[in-house]
């Protein structure tokens, strides 16, 4: 299939690239080879959405909450006519197999449709005063937004904030990454057709740093948004305390998965070694330390090995493929590096544990009986990496899943209801999901804490996020 995106960049309504532009290479790690070439922005580029966005916020905002919801909603159907393509774009620069790659547009029109209507449940209160007073509470925009969303989900993180921002009734300026410019302009032309007004959503590629510094530092900007790394969080979170800026951060995580001898084991393990290798475990979310309870630990192990070995890797394009290659090169020595790690301090190698014939694939990887000082028990291994210990106890369950300092998704999987209310509770995470994977749904909030980050997408939240509270009283 040939790579047929046309890449450029999004300022003010007009499609641009060329003119003397820097160019990024944009690569199918499929194969390792380049495919396109991506133009970057110029900082007069950024000057001029900036001031687009500045210009068309209050325009913008003061349209009809029926008519965003209509621009909306007419993207959400523009994305799903076209899922097929946008997906082959995605798969081709991002390497998840297709159906996950026409999954996530199909997510990311969802995205679009519950915002189109949250929109108008937008409300505010009224206060109880004297008979002649009147108190009221009222949600408005925050104001032009700067969206940054990484690769491994670049449409569906990009919907999230764009939906939401533009309900609220905010101008954005996104930055998607480089790595997938084909499929996020792709958004961005879905929102163009639907006839989003000059200015409103602008999509701009560059140096990251670059281009964060330049959008956080100018005056226009009122709402920052990120989903990536902790450190490089950490670092935006800096550069937005010096105009006070609001921020959403969704940062990693390390996610802990309690398996307890009463569940349905089969059925448990044919949910979660497809999620361990979604995406080639590049998923902030993905389970990743397999807590298991002595008694079925053994049988856990093989069944889980068995289903890992038969998982057919590939080219995500072919239809059979159930993981496909990782996204960039780098993550491969990163990967192979903690197996390393966790092999010389006693860990064994149940399935995988190696480098990948050709392109940047890795074989999916499972090791058993890791000791809590690998480097992969402690930090977000974001690769195909399974990790697995036993346990004896609910308390001694719940100490291993508290124990970093990540707090994004934690999963459980037993019989017991009142263990599951129990652990509900007592897991220190933004989201917990029980007998399921399902925790990120447009209707209900995204988000961690502890070094996970802090704020929401998703739900009423997601709106609440790009809005502001303005009480007006009135004798």
């Amino acid at each position: 299939m040939t790579y047929q995106a046309d890449l450029k960049l999004f300022i003010d309504g007009s499609w641009r690239a060329g003119e003397n532009r820097d160019a990024m290479p944009v690569i199918n790690p499929a194969t390792g080879g380049t495919i396109a070439e991506v133009p970057l922005a110029s900082t007069g580029d950024l000057d001029e959405a900036l001031g687009a966005a500045d210009r068309a916020w209050p325009l913008w905002r003061a349209t009809d909450v029926e008519k965003r919801a209509a621009i909306l909603h007419k993207t959400a159907d523009l994305l799903r006519e076209r899922a097929q393509e946008i997906g082959a774009l995605l798969t081709q620069e991002q390497g998840k197999p297709i159906a996950e790659s026409v999954g996530e547009v199909i997510g990311s029109a969802q995205m679009f449709d519950f915002f189109a209507e949250e929109a108008k449940r937008a409300y505010g209160r009224v206060l109880v005063r004297p008979t002649g007073q009147r108190s009221i509470v009222i949600p408005q925009p925050v104001g032009p937004t700067a969206t940054f969303t990484p690769w491994n989900f670049p449409i569906y993180l990009l919907a999230k904030k764009v939906a939401a921002a533009l309900a609220a009734g905010c101008s954005v300026i996104s930055k998607p990454p480089e790595e997938t410019p084909g499929s996020t302009g792709a958004m961005g032309r879905a929102l163009a057709d639907a006839g989003i007004p000059n200015g409103v959503f602008q999509l701009v590629h560059g140096v990251p740093d670059t281009v964060s510094r330049h959008l956080i530092g100018s005056r226009v900007i009122r709402k920052v948004s990120f989903t990536g790394s902790i450190p490089v969080g950490k670092h935006l979170m800096k550069l937005a305390a010096d105009g006070m800026k609001r921020i959403t951060m969704e940062l990693g995580g390390h996610a802990p998965v309690l398996i307890f001898d009463d569940c349905d084991l089969e059925k448990t393990l044919d949910a979660v070694v497809p999620q361990k290798f979604r995406n080639a475990g590049q998923v902030c979310v993905s389970p990743t330390r397999f807590y298991v309870q002595e008694g079925i630990y053994d049988a856990f192990q093989r069944g889980f090995a068995e289903r890992t070995r038969a998982l057919k890797v590939g080219n995500g394009l072919e239809a059979d493929t159930r993981m496909g290659p990782l996204a960039n090169e780098r993550r491969i020595p990163a990967i192979a590096g903690l197996v390393e790690d966790a092999k010389a301090k006693g860990a064994k190698v149940l399935a995988g544990g190696e480098r990948g014939e050709g392109g940047y694939f890795f074989q999916p990887t499972v090791l058993a009986d890791v000791p809590l000082d690998a480097e992969a028990m402690n930090n977000e291994p974001f690769g195909p990496l399974a990790l697995m210990r036993s346990f004896a106890t609910v308390d001694e369950a719940i100490e291993q899943a508290n124990r970093l300092p990540y707090g994004l998704a934690a999963f459980v999987f037993t019989e017991n209801g009142r263990r599951a209310n129990l652990l509900g509770d007592a897991i220190e995470s933004g989201m917990v999901g029980i007998n399921t994977f399902a925790i990120s749904v447009a209707d209900a909030p995204f988000g961690g804490i502890k070094d996970s980050g802090f704020g929401s997408e998703g739900g009423v939240e997601g709106l609440q996020s790009y809005q502001v509270t303005k009480a007006i009283h009135q004798a």
